[in-house]
């Protein structure tokens, strides 16, 4: 690595060759850097994604939890207005026994009717309540299985992903360093520029060689003119039909060669 290093620092003067070795070999260690992480593959997002989920399964489960109490709060207070209507219902009844005339035990049992009333209207409730307390019940009871179900995927993912990590962080970090030893050699608007090609391609190839006299990018041909100038190394030449950086098969061999 360090003679490679070496190896771009004697090129790289003010040179085109020198800019576009140091630019050839930046694609190399950033292409081997995005191996790894297609080697990890859709992991990191799974993860994500199950994390999201346990979460909003957790959110859920709290809400269910909450509405459950409400539930049982409600039908508490409406078996307490049972037993307060029924001990009125106890209470008129007695005094009737001791009414003075039709008037008043005509009140009485209007009130004695209306306490029943309350008290169907009541059962009528906690009947509802009930089978609403059983649907949230069940309803708790599937999110914490499915809930389960996510934190065991999770766990695997993670375990997964975490060995895929544990074996290729030394390489990554060493990829990781050259990628930014190299990229201290190329002038800022250049690297700039292949940054941006970098991140508009979508195999991450912001420089390639000519191979069968065609753009080892998009595969379109190349006049030999053009050929010939990429050849010569005297300007930077980009792909008139995908924009990558053009370089000839010479120069990867020896950047090949000094890794």
């Amino acid at each position: 690595m360090a003679e490679a290093k070496t190896k771009i620092e004697e090129t790289h003067e003010i040179s085109i060759e020198g800019k576009l070795r140091a630019l050839f070999e930046l694609q190399t260690v950033d292409t081997e850097t995005d191996k790894i992480k297609i080697l990890r593959g859709e992991l990191p997002l799974e993860v994500q994604d199950l994390e999201d989920d346990i979460a909003g399964l957790e959110t859920r489960i709290h809400n269910y939890e909450e509405e459950l109490k409400s539930l049982e709060h409600n039908m508490a207070e409406k078996k307490l207005d049972i037993v307060n209507s029924e001990a009125l219902i106890k209470k008129y009844e007695e005094q009737q026994k001791n009414v003075r005339n039709n008037r008043e035990f005509d009140s009485l049992s209007k009130e004695i009717e209306f306490q029943n009333l309350e008290i169907e209207l009541a059962r009528k409730k906690i009947t509802e309540f009930n089978a609403e307390i059983n649907s949230r019940k069940e309803q708790i009871a599937e999110s914490n299985e499915l809930l389960a179900e996510r934190k065991e995927d999770l766990e695997s993912k993670k375990n997964e992903l975490d060995e895929i990590v544990s074996d290729t962080r030394k390489e990554e970090e060493t990829l990781f360093n050259k990628s930014a030893e190299i990229q201290k050699i190329i002038e800022p608007r250049l690297l700039t520029a292949y940054k941006r090609i970098r991140g508009n391609a979508r195999n991450g190839l912001a420089v390639v060689t000519v191979e069968r006299d065609a753009c080892g990018g998009c595969f379109n041909k190349i006049p030999p003119q053009r050929q010939l100038d990429i050849r010569s190394r005297k300007k930077i030449i980009v792909c008139e039909y995908c924009g990558r950086i053009l370089v000839d098969d010479e120069i990867s061999g020896t950047v090949a060669k000094a890794e």
